[in-house]
């Protein structure tokens, strides 16, 4: 089954942590430091396959990690970086944030290759932190740990028009005569659960994308049956064409047929209705045999006609299965896209990832244990013991001066931390003294 839909996990390589070590040679006595930098951690990096039409890669694997750095070694070795990880995606797809649905990244258009979680930076040696006073550094920083992020990826088909209509009207029938697209048909509902693409070739080397839209239902919007499924597909669209059963082979009214599809269009998004539209009244043949027959303003295609033209919306009545209309209904469908821009739509960024990697402007949380103790959490923190080491006086003083200059010392004062209270931070727990 077509795979448009995908929940991941994705993680950065960890930074590899820095070297300590001292010069060791044959007449050297006092040798410095030479402890070696940890290696960067591998980048996440999606990226535009041309070749790949579906996200079913993703149906079985849900966890993609890049490689760790190595750490420093002796006589100045920096580690070895961490692989990037490069995940192969089919144009259109739109990376979210799972906890908020923001958007991260829409991979259409020129965007063809995006870094979305950066790896950790390795850890500087102690030959970094040799000094005129500190000639002996016995401490060396720990590698940055990378990101990590659920992310829900979209596929959303990039076409021109977009075929909407209930199901076994003969969107199908249509965009197969029309195009190159080769979906499957038969007189049943629901045959066709994939969105198609096709290339329609018109003279003179004009042309378009067409997308076989699955059938709606009423409540497709609310998401029930596949609703939502099938309604990203068309947030892309310049022109939408309505497919109805002008015969009502069916039992069903043609004209409330539409009124039902666009209600659902607006409340999964009333900007779609602002987007030009065409009407294709289908399987005339069942009805008059030919074009050249057709009945009066009280039948199926008249009511058409005088229902929705002062609308605005063209009727165009064809016979998908034999042909007939078929060529007018597509030259006018490109008169119309020549008036619109062509461009792709893409959606703009809403979640900024560099949020994960500026620990700074994440956020805590203070509170007292039963025993008394004060428990400060959240990524902020654990990102910055990632960074400290906590066992060298200057690396404690270090994560001091952190925990001023963000305001944490202050929460906690205002709390009523007193001296000597125990503050435990992730396993580390120190006494408070100001």
């Amino acid at each position: 089954m077509f795979a448009d839909r995908a929940k991941i996990f994705i993680k950065s390589g960890n930074g590899g942590d820095g070297h300590v070590s001292f010069r060791r040679e044959l007449y050297v006595p006092a040798g410095g430091p030479d402890g070696g930098n940890g290696g960067r951690g591998g980048d996440v990096i999606f990226v535009v396959d041309e070749g790949l039409n579906t996200l079913t890669d993703f149906r079985y694997k849900h966890k993609f990690a890049a490689g760790n750095g190595e750490p420093g070694g002796k006589r100045r070795c920096s580690g070895k970086n961490g692989e990037d990880l490069v995940i192969k995606v089919p144009e259109g797809t739109v990376i979210r944030d799972f906890a908020s649905g923001k958007v991260i990244t829409d991979m259409s258009g020129e965007n063809r290759r995006e870094v979305v979680l950066k790896g950790g930076k390795g850890g500087l040696g102690n030959m970094n932190y040799a000094t005129a006073t500190m000639q002996a550094p016995q401490y060396a920083q720990p590698g940055q740990p990378g990101q990590e992020l659920w992310v829900q990826l979209e596929l959303k088909v990039i076409a021109d028009v977009g075929l909407v209509g209930f199901p076994n009207v003969g969107k199908s029938t249509l965009i197969s005569r029309v195009s190159n697209a080769r979906p499957k048909i038969a007189n049943y509902h629901f045959t066709t659960l994939d969105p198609h693409l096709g290339v329609v070739d018109l003279s003179d080397g004009a042309g378009f994308v067409m997308a076989d839209i699955p059938g709606l239902i009423e409540g497709a919007s609310e998401g029930v049956g596949l609703g939502h499924n099938f309604l990203q597909h068309i947030e892309r669209t310049k022109v939408l064409v309505h497919v109805v059963d002008a015969a009502s082979t069916e039992g069903r009214d043609p004209v409330e047929d539409i009124r039902v599809i666009s209600r659902e269009l607006e409340k999964y998004d009333p900007a779609l209705l602002k987007r030009p539209q065409v009407i294709a009244a289908n399987k005339i043949d069942a009805m008059y045999g030919t074009l050249d027959a057709q009945g009066s303003d009280t039948d199926p295609l008249g009511r058409l006609k005088a229902e929705f033209e002062p609308q605005g919306i063209p009727v165009y009545p064809i016979s998908a299965v034999s042909g007939d209309g078929v060529k007018e209904l597509l030259y006018a469908v490109y008169q119309v896209l020549k008036t619109v821009d062509r461009a792709p739509v893409i959606f703009e960024k809403e979640f900024d990832v560099n949020v994960l990697r500026a620990g700074s402007n994440l956020p805590y949380t203070i509170e007292r244990d039963e025993d008394g103790a004060y428990v400060v959490e959240g990524l902020r923190i654990e990102k910055m013991l990632g960074y400290t080491n906590l066992e060298s006086e200057k690396g404690f003083l270090f994560f001091q001066n952190f925990l001023k200059d963000t305001g944490i010392l202050k929460e906690l004062e205002e709390a009523g931390i007193q001296d000597g209270d125990t503050v435990r931070m992730y396993g580390f727990a120190f006494d408070y003294y100001k």
